[in-house]
């Protein structure tokens, strides 16, 4: 309960390909992501589909936990001195990961926050709601391509805990059946039809 867990994808044939959440939210009408959405890379395919979710609301627009967040909000703790129970930043744990495969800086894309849910006030200020992510909460992601997946388990930047949160998430991976025509994710919304009509030329080599 109360974790969060950031996500960046990339094609690992093609590592300049990464998921987009701009083009993800507006191209299917939405500001949360739940079941029946997918997540769209930035040429038009799908590296995976929600296809189950009950806790319903991951947001994709208020980034990673920045190394200069961390400082001001958070008494910053060593892995030297602290060891397991160190304070890191998002921002510090993509870019470790991510120059595993030659990535930079200036590779991070907007990632999406699975478990935090972020909701706008009558203003259109953005809050971050810390009641969401109940313990036992689940999702599965069906990978429709190839996919270099980036996670860490860092705080939310919106996040108000005094203390650092450190919250476990736990992962399984299973093999999945073929795609249907009458696929919920697939037949969600046209666009996502459009896409995995991308995805299917993509695998033919078009």
């Amino acid at each position: 309960g109360g974790a969060n867990l950031g996500l960046l994808m990339y094609n690992p044939e093609d590592l300049l390909e990464r998921y987009n959440a701009p083009d993800t939210l507006k191209g299917q009408h939405t500001f949360k992501l739940t079941r029946g959405n997918c997540l769209y890379s930035d040429m038009g395919r799908v590296f995976a589909s929600i296809v189950e979710d009950d806790f319903g609301w991951h947001e994709s627009v208020c980034g990673t936990l920045s190394e200069k967040k961390l400082q001001e909000k958070y008494p910053v703790r060593t892995y030297q001195d602290h060891h397991n129970q160190w304070t890191l930043s998002g921002e510090h744990s993509f870019l470790t990961e991510l120059a595993k495969y030659g990535l930079t800086e200036r590779d991070m894309a907007a990632n999406l926050n699975l478990f935090s849910k972020v909701a706008t006030d009558k203003d259109g200020n953005l809050i971050f709601d810390s009641s969401a992510a109940k313990a036992g909460a689940s999702l599965t992601l069906r990978f429709e391509m190839d996919t270099l997946v980036i996670l860490n388990s860092c705080p939310h930047p919106l996040n108000p805990a005094k203390d650092y949160p450190m919250k476990p998430v736990g992962i399984e991976m299973f093999k999945a059946p073929p795609v249907s025509d009458d696929d919920y994710c697939k037949n969600f919304r046209p666009e996502n039809t459009r896409a995995f009509e991308n995805n299917r030329l993509y695998h033919l080599g078009m």
